[in-house]
């Protein structure tokens, strides 16, 4: 009979960032771990987390093993046997090692012949006995941003047991009975006061609140439901969605009360997805600060709130600050004034030091504090942010003026350029880091600076997501659009360009300057640059590695010497950026095989990203085609064949008299002058047509031609007209990379 497998590990407070990825894989590692050990389960595993406990529950667990049998195999029978037919001392050897006579093997056949073999077979053992090993494999699988040693070990051979905090205890059961298991602890460490961690049939409700008034109270149960309704008795909500439901049922409720609504920067920033991994028991408080605070700008009254407080504003109908918070607490507040008053009380003494800031800041221009920046280290080989500073003032005007045709948008984006790292100088930014640009941006602001440059300022950090949708947006850019694209991509490819050329490499998982960030912000802004800026600029990318390079300082660059180099001196970060533009096209519904045709074309990925999305959309509008799909299909051939091309054939195909190649011949040279014309104008969904129409007349010569024919003169002009088909459909994309789509109805 089936039985219901129940998991508990009770920690000290885990961190709120590492509990959706540990409670994934808590799932896939108990999943994973009963396979390997032979035990069905019928349903999927159930994995639950709050800050203080792990919890994984498997509603049916077979009582037994499935039987193991393998076949062994041992000595070839040619070696098995002597000339008599009798056993030599090779399969003797092998029977007695498996403690059977020579008469019970088999002979198993092989490719390289005939073996001789034993088929093992293994009862089952009783599934009681096996969890332990699956509950020592999954701990020991669970892996943690960041390890504890604490002196604890398995008993399995590998020594130390490091975790990502302490455990505290251990609910394992099975069939509502315990399953043995312990966590011993290292002989400096053991004491009356640090015991081993047996498994029982007891969990503990919330640190601080217990019906009985005793908060360290055990709690016993035998199944899943009983543990979920005990635990909630005891201030303990263990479903992850009920507790987020909760917290946002009371925030909106507090938020009416106080005549507002719930900050959508609050949901934007990622708080509301953090706070139900904070709390075990989540309530909520209202709390006010003096209204004379509003004077700050709302980035520093928002940041201040939800990055150092966790604390959610209120925001009115119109969308505007009012002096007003909320609280998610992790108790069931007596006296809510209380707590609020408290609170109130940190969050006035923040205000009042980002007042003092904002004030001090202000009394020296950006400008005035770019001498500052010569003491701010970029990178040892690449200078200070004051050298950064220059780099960025002279590529963002090149690009504005030559790579994005708006010479009047040069000055303004040579200006922010020079200022855009000046905020790193000031007070406000070093007590709230997150605020960098954004800050220079308000400061360029308060002293006048024109809107094109104070915006560009602002923004330049962004974007860091590569979601079509992903900040900044249009209207956010408002007439700083083309500065603003001019500075964040120049900022950007210094960055990346020169800690590549100075030998910084981001790792599986290592990425300390956030490389892989940089990269996708220069590859979205270049894909999605006619949507940000109006500008219908498809610009090559190499082209801007070269440029970026001019700037660096001496012997930083391949080779030394700072004049101009080809991205073929750099493969590593043109591999680099490959692989991060596939990722982009990937994240925005791009499939891998569509990828991978724009990839082996002509043309390629990454040499103009925003026409590798176009090829992108108009490959995946037209691949639903019949026709399409079999030309693709048929590519592979001509792919192929093209291997085979030594010469060019002499004579206009004069050889070519067969139907089938005349006909194929008549349709390329009717359609190469408007496939060529159509990708000209980047009217690629015209081209991917055109070549559709290709898919007859391909179709009856591979039908009716053998191109590999003995005579030369007539295979040579055979593989020229196959080679030049595929240079033409090459210079669209590599279409015999399309997988045909087998779920497509005839």
């Amino acid at each position: 009979m089936d039985r219901e497998l129940l998991i508990e590990i009770g920690t000290e407070e885990l961190p709120a960032g590492w509990l959706p990825g540990l409670t994934r894989q808590l799932a896939e590692h108990v999943t994973a771990r009963l396979a390997a050990a032979r035990l069905a389960i019928d349903a999927p595993v159930e994995t639950f987390s709050t800050p203080r406990r792990l919890t994984a529950r498997v509603s049916s667990v077979g009582e037994r093993q499935s039987e193991l049998e393998e076949l062994v195999t041992g000595p070839a029978v040619t070696s098995a046997f002597g000339a008599d037919g009798q056993p030599t001392p090779a399969a003797s050897g092998f029977a007695r090692k498996h403690g059977v006579e020579v008469s019970a093997l088999e002979q198993l056949e092989t490719p390289k012949g005939r073996y001789l073999a034993y088929r093992r077979r293994q009862r089952g053992k009783a599934t009681v006995d096996v969890l332990p090993e699956v509950l020592a494999g999954v701990l020991r699988d669970l892996s943690f941003p960041k390890q504890m040693h604490w002196d604890a070990r398995l008993e399995d051979g590998r020594g130390e047991l490091l975790f990502g905090r302490p455990i505290r205890w251990l609910l394992f059961l099975y069939g509502g009975r315990v399953v043995p298991f312990t966590i011993t602890r290292t002989e400096l460490a053991g004491s009356p006061q640090v015991q081993e961690i047996t498994s029982g049939a007891v969990t503990f409700g919330h640190r601080f609140l217990a019906t009985s008034g005793r908060a360290g109270r055990a709690i016993k149960v035998r199944t899943f439901e009983e543990y979920r309704a005990r635990l909630l008795e005891n201030f303990v909500v263990l479903d992850r969605g009920e507790r987020h439901d909760r917290i946002a049922r009371e925030l909106e409720l507090h938020a009416e009360r106080l005549g507002g609504r719930v900050s959508r920067t609050a949901a934007q920033l990622g708080l509301l997805e953090e706070l139900p991994d904070l709390v075990e028991y989540p309530s909520v408080i209202a709390g006010a600060f003096a209204a004379e605070f509003l004077a700050l700008p709302d980035e520093v009254l928002t940041t201040t709130m939800i990055h150092h407080q966790h604390y959610v504003p209120v925001v009115s109908a119109a969308g505007s600050l009012l002096p007003a918070f909320l609280a998610v607490t992790n108790t069931e507040p007596d006296d809510a004034r209380t707590i609020a008053r408290n609170s109130e009380r940190v969050l006035t003494a923040r205000l009042r030091d980002a007042r003092f800031f904002f004030d001090a800041d202000r009394s020296r221009s950006l400008e005035a504090r770019l001498d500052d920046l010569d003491h701010v280290l970029f990178h040892k080989r690449l200078g200070s942010y004051l050298a950064k500073a220059k780099r960025i003032e002279h590529l963002a005007a090149w690009l504005a003026e030559e790579v994005l045709g708006v010479p009047e948008a040069a000055g303004h984006a040579s200006r922010a350029g020079l200022l855009a790292k000046a905020d790193l100088t000031t007070d406000m930014v070093k007590e709230l880091t997150e605020l960098q640009g954004a800050m220079g941006g308000i400061y360029a602001r308060e002293e006048g600076q024109p809107e094109e440059i104070w915006r560009a300022i602002y923004h330049h950090y962004l974007p860091f997501a590569v979601e079509a949708g992903a900040p900044p947006t249009r209207e956010e850019l408002g007439k700083a659009a083309v500065t603003w694209a001019a500075v964040a991509l120049a900022d950007k490819l210094d960055t990346t360009v020169g800690l590549f050329a100075a030998g910084e490499r981001p790792t599986g998982t290592r990425d300390p300057f956030g490389l892989r960030r940089q990269g996708h912000g220069i590859l979205k802004i270049l894909v999605d640059l006619p949507a940000l800026t109006g500008l219908e600029v498809a610009v090559e990318l190499p082209e801007l590695i070269r440029h970026a390079r001019l700037g660096l300082p001496p012997g930083v660059e391949p080779g030394g010497g700072t004049g101009p180099r080809t991205e073929e001196e750099s493969p590593e970060l043109t591999s680099f950026l490959a692989d991060r533009l596939r990722y982009l096209f990937q994240q925005r519904g791009f499939s891998y095989d569509e990828v991978n045709a724009v990839s082996g074309s002509t043309a390629g990925l990454a040499d103009c990203p925003l026409d590798a999305r176009r090829r992108l959309e108009a490959l995946k509008a037209v691949r639903g085609s019949g026709d399409f799909e079999a030309l693709a299909v048929a590519f592979k051939r001509v792919k192929n064949l093209s291997k085979e091309f030594r010469r060019e054939a002499e004579g206009a195909f004069d050889l070519l008299r067969e139907p089938a190649e005349q006909a194929l011949l008549a349709e390329y040279r009717g359609r190469d002058e408007a496939i060529r014309a159509a990708i000209a104008k980047a009217d690629y969904q015209s081209a991917f047509r055109l070549a559709s129409g290709l898919r007859p007349a391909v179709d009856r010569f591979f039908a009716e031609i053998f191109v590999m024919v003995e005579d030369p003169p007539l295979r040579d002009q055979r593989l020229t007209l196959v080679r030049r088909l595929h240079e033409l459909l090459l210079e669209l994309a590599d279409i015999s990379e399309i997988a045909p789509r087998t779920d497509r109805k005839p």
